[in-house]
């Protein structure tokens, strides 16, 4: 493999440019800004909340392997985007794993973002100077601008040698904040991205916070993706008429690229304030039927490989996988990935 260039030493490091080495989790490779995630054709076309969440990273992950000892990031993120229920480091921050032996991931450390857009931070030091297999993700609520990597002076950084995750027949994932990593204390955990360690198959975000409604652009991005499987987890953020209005037509969009590609229809997750607040139950209810209908009315229609996920006990019943009601802790992500594995791992081409 051909070392990288060598950049400028900063603090004892020398910084490289994650551009040059292996981009994982794009959507597409249709836009002018590396880590986008929306084409650079659905500008001025998508609803503009669509199209800003789009500039979002989540899903999107930097591999390269290096020799170095101590290992640090610059970056620059677009909107210096903070929330207050929700860790800067999940938001803009990113998260290093190295890869075992066997082919697992070991979380490393994160590197947590300043106060200010351009920022840098010394991710783990003192190692052994052995050569290992990196997965950098990128942040879940915020976009890079750019983002180097710092290695020491003395080591190499390089391509992967490792095909893992593997790229081929990626899962595709599309919803809501909650899909998007929305409330993860740091990007590693949202559940795409651990599914996509547990798989070690590429899983591309495309939760879209607050703007998963269905929309035929993003059907149209979706089927432009050799996909192994799509999972359409959107229910909380469409109302009973878009789910009338658009399901059927954002199903055919994907069927009519891909005929036979698995598709998960997955229902509400059972959120705690279904319990307490009457009127949420109602409309959570209601839109869970009308869902289930168009699953049932494609199933009879001949489709065999659409399937109905039923989230009943997916993030349990004790109320302490939500931060509002809603968005998941890190322990809502553990146990929503935990409940989705075997049904991915069942119908995964």
């Amino acid at each position: 493999m051909a070392v990288l260039a060598q950049a400028a030493i900063c603090s004892g490091l020398e910084y490289h440019d994650a551009s040059q080495l292996k981009v994982i989790g794009k959507p597409t490779w249709g836009t002018d800004t590396l880590f986008y995630r929306l084409p650079d054709t659905l500008c001025g076309v998508v609803r503009k909340p669509l199209w800003d969440l789009g500039r979002n990273s989540a899903g999107i992950a930097v591999r390269f392997r290096s020799n170095t000892t101590t290992i640090g990031a610059r970056w620059t993120v677009w909107n210096n985007f903070a929330m207050n229920h929700m860790t800067a480091t999940g938001v803009r921050g990113l998260d290093l794993y190295a890869m075992e032996p066997d082919g697992r991931w070991t979380f490393v450390n994160s590197a947590r973002p300043g106060t200010k857009p351009d920022n840098t931070s010394t991710i783990m030091s003192n190692m052994t100077a052995d050569m290992r297999e990196y997965m950098l993700y990128l942040p879940l609520y915020d976009g890079c601008k750019s983002l180097e990597i710092g290695i020491d002076s003395t080591a190499v950084i390089e391509q992967p040698a490792v095909n893992l995750p593997i790229e081929e027949k990626p899962v595709v994932w599309y919803g809501t904040s909650i899909t998007q990593g929305g409330c993860a204390s740091r990007p590693g955990m949202a559940a795409t991205n651990i599914v996509e360690r547990e798989l070690n198959r590429v899983v591309i975000n495309l939760g879209f916070s607050g703007n998963g409604r269905l929309d035929p652009e993003i059907a149209r991005v979706m089927a432009a993706i050799d996909a192994g499987m799509y999972i359409l987890d959107c229910l909380p953020n469409v109302t009973i008429e878009q789910i009338k209005e658009r399901t059927e037509a954002f199903y055919g969009i994907l069927r009519a690229a891909h005929p036979t590609t698995p598709i998960l229809m997955v229902r509400t997750p059972e959120f705690p304030n279904k319990r307490f607040n009457t009127e949420v139950r109602r409309v959570v209810n209601e839109k869970d039927a009308a869902w289930r209908e168009f699953y049932r009315r494609f199933r009879a229609a001949g489709d065999s490989n659409v399937h109905f996920i039923d989230t009943t006990g997916m993030i349990g019943d004790d109320g302490e996988a939500t931060v509002d009601c809603a968005h998941f802790t890190d322990l809502g992500f553990e146990r929503c990935a935990a409940f989705m594995l075997p049904e991915l791992r069942k119908y995964l081409e």
